[in-house]
C-alpha cells in the first residue's frame, strides 16, 4: 500500500475514535463533511503541545491521556477531497497528516424579507463589505487559553427553528448556506455563554443585528446575532452562565430568535455537534397476548 493511502487509512480511523480528553474535557462528536470537525490523536509530552495548522490557520490542541488532541473545524464551501493538517513537534519533528472530507448534502430554505435586504443598494453593500472584514477577523482570534470543555449548553431554551448548513433563498434568490443554529424564543429572554471567554466584538451590523462574539480559547469562538438588547462590552470576561444578551429580532430576519454561530480555526462549524446528544428513546416492549 501506498505510504499516502497508509497515512490516509491511519488518519481516518484516528478521526473516527472517540474524542475525549484527559479529566472532564469532552469534545465536540466528529464529522468530516463541510461544516463539521474532525480531530486527530497525536503522541508527546505532557508538557511539550505540538503546534498544529490547517489552512494555515492554527488549530485547537488539548492535553489527552497519552498524548495531545487536535480538534479542527471545516468550513461549509470545503470541497469533498482529501485533506491534510501540519504537525510541528516540541522536538523538531514535522508531519502532515491525511484526511478525507465527504459531502454532505444540507435542505432548502425558502425565507421572505424586506427587498432592500436582498438587493442591497451601494451603499448597504460597502457597510456590509465592512462588516464582513470585522467580523471574520474576530471570529479569527485565536488565544492560548485552553476551553474546560467543548461540550456546550444551549444559549437559551427553545425549539430549534433553522439548522446550521441550510441552502437558504430570500425572496427566491438563492444566497450564502445558514452558518449557525436558530432558535426560537420570545423578545427579551436572556442569552447565557455556555463557557468561560471574553467578549472580542459587539456591534450593530446590517445583517446580522445586535451582535456579540466570545473567544473562549484556542479558536473556539461564539456568535449571538439579532438581539434586542446587549448586555456586555468588550474585554469583559465571562463565567458560564453570565447573560451576555437577550433575544431580539434585529438586522435580516422572520421574526425574534438567537442564531448561535460556533467557529473553530475561523470556520464556521455545526453547534449541534457541540452540544449533548440527544436521549436515545428506550423500545417499547410489546406484551405478549396469552
Amino acid at each position: 500500500m501506498p505510504n499516502y493511502w497508509r497515512r490516509l487509512a491511519m488518519t481516518m480511523l484516528l478521526c473516527a475514535a472517540p474524542a475525549f480528553g484527559a479529566g472532564s474535557f469532552v469534545a465536540p462528536r466528529v464529522s468530516a463533511v463541510p461544516g463539521g470537525v474532525v480531530t486527530f490523536k497525536l503522541p508527546g509530552a505532557p508538557d511539550s503541545a505540538p503546534a498544529v495548522r490547517y489552512g494555515g490557520a492554527p488549530v485547537m490542541v488539548v492535553r489527552q491521556a497519552g498524548g495531545w488532541l487536535a480538534i479542527v473545524g471545516l468550513k461549509l464551501d470545503t470541497e469533498p477531497g482529501d485533506y491534510q493538517v501540519d504537525v510541528s513537534r516540541p522536538d523538531g519533528g514535522d508531519q502532515k497528516l491525511a484526511f478525507r472530507v465527504t459531502a454532505k448534502d444540507y435542505a432548502v430554505q425558502q425565507l421572505k424579507v424586506a427587498p432592500g435586504q436582498v438587493n442591497l443598494s451601494p451603499e448597504d453593500e460597502a457597510r456590509v463589505a465592512r462588516e464582513t472584514k470585522q467580523v471574520s477577523e474576530a471570529l479569527a482570534t485565536f488565544s492560548p487559553n485552553v476551553p474546560a470543555t467543548l461540550r456546550l449548553a444551549q444559549p437559551i431554551p427553545g425549539r430549534r427553528s433553522s439548522s446550521f448548513g441550510l441552502r437558504r433563498m430570500f425572496n427566491g434568490e438563492a444566497r450564502k448556506p445558514h452558518s449557525g443554529m436558530d432558535i426560537a424564543a420570545p423578545t427579551g429572554t436572556p442569552i447565557k455563554a455556555p463557557l468561560a471567554g471574553r467578549v472580542v466584538d459587539v456591534g450593530s451590523y446590517f445583517f446580522n443585528g445586535n451582535d456579540v462574539i466570545v473567544d473562549h480559547g484556542q479558536g473556539l469562538m461564539t456568535m449571538y446575532c439579532h438581539l434586542s438588547k446587549i448586555r456586555v462590552e468588550v474585554g469583559q470576561e465571562l463565567k458560564p452562565g453570565d447573560v451576555l444578551g437577550d433575544v431580539g429580532a434585529t438586522g435580516r430576519v422572520t421574526g425574534p430568535h438567537l442564531h448561535w454561530g460556533v467557529a473553530l480555526n475561523g470556520a464556521m462549524v455545526d453547534p449541534a455537534l457541540f452540544l449533548a446528544p440527544p436521549p436515545q428513546k428506550k423500545p417499547v416492549e410489546k406484551k405478549s397476548v396469552n
